[in-house]
Parts: structure tokens; C-alpha cells; sequence
């Protein structure tokens, strides 16, 4: 007789974003206020993931998402009439012609094919023909990016360039914008708007930056200098 419908099993922690286990027998407990987190970019499969980034609220002592700081996003919009292609300058170099109706990807192309934005310094989505968005991330990610400038051709086309977020801004507030540690082990975000978990916060250690579930920015290194090292 089949019972497989009478079993379940659960995958371990994903623990490689931690370098050595030295320290985590420094973690703390405490309690995360779910409501402070969204569940689609937290807990998409109902998981708060270990390695999750923890900032602790001012105001109840409880643990919510670290907020870190904005990338910078720009938006491009075609105006006017008659453009047939256009260039986009960033930090005083420019692009070769852009048509008109290009592709989100063939605007990215032309940026990165700049010396000074490398691949993954930008992403660009949007439909063609625009408008474009500009998220900036890599080296230039938590950066106030100055804004790009266009100059167009044909008929009285324009491209407008507008900034959306602005880079580097406190993506937190209340204590989110401070990092204090990391979720030590997974925990299966609950009915209600609070979770106590026995070991909340790893505070001191060898951390792989690049394997947490979500990223730590540059201002987060900063603010965690002397408690949590990353490689």
C-alpha cells in the first residue's frame, strides 16, 4: 500500500552564507514582528530563510528586516516626435546611437559597453521604444548615482530622465536601518504577527556576503565594523 501521502520532509538550513561556525554560540534570542516584513521578498514560501540581515525595531525591542540603503533608479521616457535614435551620457561618457525603439536590453548594452559602468553596475527594463528603467546595483549599488543626461535626434524627439529612488537613502527607519546580526536558523513565519525563535541573532563571525538571502550593502558593513566580518 502506497503512504507516501502520509509523509513529509523538510530540507536543512541553507547555513553557506556562514563562513566557520566560530561565534554562533554568541547568537541571542528574541522575537521577530512578522507584520514589519513583506512576504513575498522575505518569506515567499512561507520560510524566514537563515542568514536572513535582522534590524531591531526602536520601539518594541522585536527584531524586523534591515532595511540597508536604496539603489539608485532612473527612469527614461521618449517625448515629443519624429526621434529616430539618441545617446545617454553617464559620469562624461556616452553611448553609441540608441534606436528609438530598442530594447531594454540593447539599452543596457550600450551602457555597459561604457569603461565606466560594468555588467551588472546596471539593469534596464521597460518595454521598447521605452520607457526604460535604470536600477543600478553592482559597484554603483547604495550610491547616490548622478543622474544620465540624453541627447536625441530627429523631429522634435525628447528623452526625458527622471530619478525615482534616489541612491544610498536609509532603506529602513525605527532601527531597520542599523544591522544588529543575522537570523541563525530558518523558522516557518507564523498565523500571527509575532515568532519567538531561540537563537535570533548571530552576532559575531565569518559571514559570506554574497550567499545570504538577501544582501548586505556597503553601509551595513560599515555599521557592523568589529562585530560581524564578510568576506
Amino acid at each position: 500500500m502506497d503512504l507516501s501521502w502520509k509523509t513529509e520532509s523538510f530540507a536543512a538550513d541553507d547555513t553557506s552564507w556562514l563562513r566557520s561556525r566560530h561565534g554562533t554560540e554568541a547568537c541571542v534570542s528574541g522575537t521577530l514582528d512578522t507584520s514589519a516584513f513583506t512576504p513575498s521578498i522575505h518569506y515567499p514560501d512561507g520560510f524566514f530563510k537563515s542568514g536572513l540581515p535582522l534590524g531591531k525595531i526602536t520601539a518594541t525591542g522585536m527584531y524586523g528586516p534591515y532595511g540597508g540603503t536604496t539603489d539608485e533608479v532612473q527612469t527614461l521616457t521618449v517625448g515629443g516626435s519624429g526621434l529616430t535614435s539618441f545617446t545617454i551620457t553617464y559620469s562624461g561618457q556616452t553611448t553609441g546611437s540608441i534606436a528609438a525603439n530598442a530594447s531594454a536590453a540593447a539599452v543596457q548594452t550600450a551602457l555597459e559597453a561604457l569603461s565606466n559602468i560594468a555588467p551588472g553596475d546596471v539593469t534596464v527594463t521597460g518595454s521598447a521604444g521605452g520607457p526604460w528603467t535604470l536600477t543600478f546595483g553592482g559597484t554603483l549599488a547604495d550610491t547616490n548615482v548622478a543622474a544620465v543626461t540624453t541627447t536625441p535626434t530627429g523631429g522634435t524627439g525628447t528623452v526625458t530622465v527622471a530619478t525615482t529612488t534616489a541612491g544610498g537613502a536609509e532603506g529602513g527607519v525605527g532601527g531597520l536601518e542599523t544591522l544588529v546580526g543575522h537570523l541563525m536558523f530558518g523558522v516557518k513565519a507564523p498565523a500571527t504577527n509575532t515568532v519567538d525563535v531561540g537563537c535570533a541573532v548571530f552576532m559575531h563571525g565569518a559571514v559570506v556576503n554574497d550567499r545570504l538571502p538577501i544582501p548586505v550593502d556597503a553601509a551595513g558593513k560599515a555599521e557592523v565594523a568589529g562585530r560581524i566580518w564578510y568576506v
